[in-house]
């Protein structure tokens, strides 16, 4: 059986101890309702929140799955190693910060500053999904990873912000609309996504839909533009070359 938390109340520090100190794998939250730092640094942990949680949700998360069944706030999995963070709602702004591992999977909307710095080593390669709309600055210095943008419900429109991929020297951003990205800094090329791009992206979009319940197939079917880094040095005009 579960350890099951009802959190209101509760100071999220208190919260925090029993999630850290409790010896079941399997934690259930009830009721939380802005309430920082759950997770983090969790490992081999399985966590469901019922409620709203704060700021920094499985931030260096390792290894543990939290899935929230109602939105979550800013800096969700900041700097993750692991594991999976799955939200049934919308998120706050930079999720995904620095995260070096795992994946995140939003259903609804993010924020601003998605992804950005996120990074990859090796085989070490994280992976973020937006099911809606997405705010400025998505994959702002991003250095690895993949980003997917999915626009469900904004078709009509190209579904993320100003300024998409600023600083951007590695990984790549996929987005699905037929409306390409106006205003892209120069640092970032716009491609169509190939056939080879949509293979390497179907396991990504494909457990997106099995835990939101849509149709891999039938998103796929759809355009997809695809963001690059067209310099490993972005910057490289701000020096002087000898």
């Amino acid at each position: 059986m579960p350890t099951k938390i009802n959190a209101a109340g509760l100071h999220y520090k208190d919260l925090n101890h029993l999630v850290s100190t409790t010896n079941d794998k399997d934690i259930i939250i009830e009721n939380a309702l802005g309430h920082r730092y759950i997770g983090s640094s969790a490992q081999d942990k399985n966590i469901e929140i019922h409620g709203i949680p704060g700021n920094a949700l499985g931030a260096y998360l390792n290894k543990c799955r939290i899935t929230v069944f109602a939105n979550a706030q800013d800096a969700t999995g900041d700097t993750m190693n692991s594991g999976e963070i799955i939200i049934h709602g919308n998120c706050g702004d930079a999720a995904g910060y620095g995260m070096r591992d795992g994946k995140i999977l939003i259903k609804g909307n993010a924020g601003y500053r998605a992804g950005i710095h996120m990074k990859e080593y090796q085989k070490h390669i994280p992976f973020l999904v937006i099911g809606g709309k997405v705010g400025d600055f998505l994959g702002e210095y991003q250095a690895g990873g993949r980003i997917i943008v999915l626009g469900i419900d904004h078709e009509n429109s190209c579904p993320v912000g100003s300024f998409c991929g600023t600083g951007m020297h590695g990984g790549a951003i996929y987005i699905r609309t037929e409306h390409a990205p106006q205003g892209l800094p120069v640092q970032v090329k716009c491609t169509d996504a190939t056939p080879e791009d949509m293979e390497n992206i179907r396991p990504d979009i494909e457990e997106f839909a099995q835990n939101f319940g849509y149709s891999a197939a039938e998103l796929m079917k759809d355009h997809f533009f695809k963001l690059t880094p067209n310099t490993a040095s972005p910057y490289k005009q701000l020096y002087v070359n000898n």
